[in-house]
């Protein structure tokens, strides 16, 4: 497994305009140098504990986005360094990540995650829900919060047309939102999907960010 020759690879068919953030869960430090070496900085973890115990080895230019379930208790542990987290899923989890990033006297930017995929293992805001509350919501009840756009996982299945059409509810909802309620916050601007087996689906989807792990890495150790 040639890590820096996968990320070559995929920087070569991404257009300029996308990031990679190279998904290194459950995958030594070790790895995560590879690719780093080969001129990755973009690294998502979606564990806490195994994310604060890798920023503390590794070196500190690394921008760590936070992809996965996110309990409360644990937001105090990664507030410190955590440059984004991609899966806010409810308004309590937000306030506390307000509260802690006003604590490291920081901003911490954010995804909201919504709930496309069929399968309700997924977590995420509603797509009718989120456009609601975010009607009522004060951008400026958050100052410590930077919003940086929308994350969502299409179902894991083989039929790309569902994938495809789950993405296209993910792009209308950035657009809504972009044009409303998040009008005047020139910070939202990502739209976060994509994996490595839908990646390519995402892109034609207007994908912003992709979040890639096994392509790059190979599989879970």
């Amino acid at each position: 497994m040639n890590i820096g020759a996968n990320i070559a690879f995929l920087k070569k068919k991404l257009p300029t305009h996308v990031k990679l953030v190279a998904v290194s869960k459950f995958h030594p430090a070790e790895d995560i140098m590879e690719a780093y070496e080969a001129g990755q900085r973009l690294f998502g973890e979606n564990r806490a504990q195994e994310l604060t115990a890798k920023q503390k080895i590794l070196p500190q230019d690394i921008e760590w986005h936070f992809i996965g379930a996110l309990q409360n208790n644990k937001v105090k542990d990664i507030a410190p360094f955590v440059h984004t987290i991609q899966s806010v899923d409810s308004l309590k989890l937000l306030h506390e990540i307000n509260k802690q990033a006003g604590k490291q006297r920081r901003i911490i930017r954010i995804f909201l995650e919504i709930h496309i995929a069929k399968e309700q293992s997924k977590h995420g805001f509603e797509p009718e829900e989120c456009k609601a509350i975010w009607s009522k919501e004060d951008l400026n009840a958050y100052p410590n919060i930077r919003f940086g756009g929308l994350m969502g996982m299409a179902t894991f299945t083989d039929n790309k047309e569902q994938v495809k059409s789950e993405f296209d509810l993910l792009r209308q909802l950035f657009c809504d939102l972009k044009s409303s309620s998040f009008k005047n916050c020139e910070s939202f601007t990502e739209l976060s999907m994509g994996m490595t087996d839908d990646y390519e689906i995402a892109l034609s989807e207007g994908s912003t960010i992709v979040r890639i792990g096994s392509f790059i890495f190979g599989p879970r150790t």
